[in-house]
């Protein structure tokens, strides 16, 4: 008896430090941008031993101001929909980078009015450059809310190997009365694939389902666009925050499952 419960426990040991040594790699990095200027951001990458598919950078929405500490854990936006779910984007083969606010935009307003700025195309084309070269994989964009600005501006700034390979947009900003909407962007200057992610339900003033197709037509110069609608889920709280219908809250895996076979079928 004592030697069958040494043998499951010697079994158990080695089953475990095979499992960790799987799983993907969380760091915090560190990038010049601009002029005294650093982009830090949470980057997860998968084991040693697989293949990347492909790299993402998630763009979360807000303020954006995740103020992510050395030892990675952050003082704001752990629940947003695409921090939440950086890991289920790794276990799909994917290098994953959640970006923070810049060094010089680590106080508020933080990414607000900052979004459709040179600066911001700057700082994105420095991490793009770098994912690029640790991945050696195409690299894509995917913004959440206000993220989506930042992702679709991106996309119509920067093209070829200094921009992304791709962007997602995710509960995309369709109307706003403080700043450019994402359909208001000259959105035919997009020459990359661009999936469109939406909740049939947002109650979010500003992503109303009804305006999606206005931000289909839009993208015509898109060489493959599509359209993901998901039903259902949980909705709790501000209808414009991430427990809502607007962050597909009870959703998480089959979103982002479906997000990451259509990147990976480009």
């Amino acid at each position: 008896m004592y030697n069958l419960a040494r043998y499951w426990i010697a079994g158990f040991l080695m089953a475990l430090v095979s499992q960790v040594q799987s799983q993907t790699t969380q760091k915090v990095v560190d990038i010049p941008t601009r002029p005294g200027v650093t982009q830090r951001m949470l980057v997860l990458s998968p084991p040693a031993t697989a293949t990347t598919k492909a790299a993402v950078i998630l763009l979360a929405g807000g303020h954006g101001g995740l103020q992510i500490f050395p030892n990675g854990s952050l003082k704001w936006g752990a629940g947003n929909f695409l921090v939440r779910t950086r890991q289920l984007f790794a276990d799909q083969g994917f290098m994953v980078a959640v970006v923070d606010a810049p060094s010089d935009r680590q106080s508020p307003p933080y990414l607000g009015g900052f979004r459709q700025k040179p600066e911001h195309a700057a700082d994105m084309k420095a991490v793009i450059a770098w994912m690029r070269e640790q991945s050696k994989a195409p690299v894509w964009l995917v913004g959440t809310s206000r993220g989506t600005q930042s992702a679709a501006y991106l996309a119509t700034e920067l093209a070829g190997p200094e921009g992304p390979d791709g962007i997602v947009l995710t509960s995309t900003i369709l109307i706003d009365k403080a700043g450019r909407p994402v359909p208001a962007m000259p959105l035919e200057k997009i020459r990359v694939p661009v999936l469109v992610v939406h909740h049939e339900q947002d109650g979010c003033p500003l992503c109303p389902f009804a305006s999606v197709p206005e931000l289909m037509a839009k993208l015509e110069n898109s060489p493959k666009k599509e359209l993901l609608s998901f039903k259902g889920g949980a909705s709790n709280g501000d209808p414009c925050e991430a427990m809502a219908y607007h962050g597909f809250n009870g959703l998480d895996r089959e979103v982002v499952e479906q997000i990451g076979g259509w990147i990976l079928a480009r």
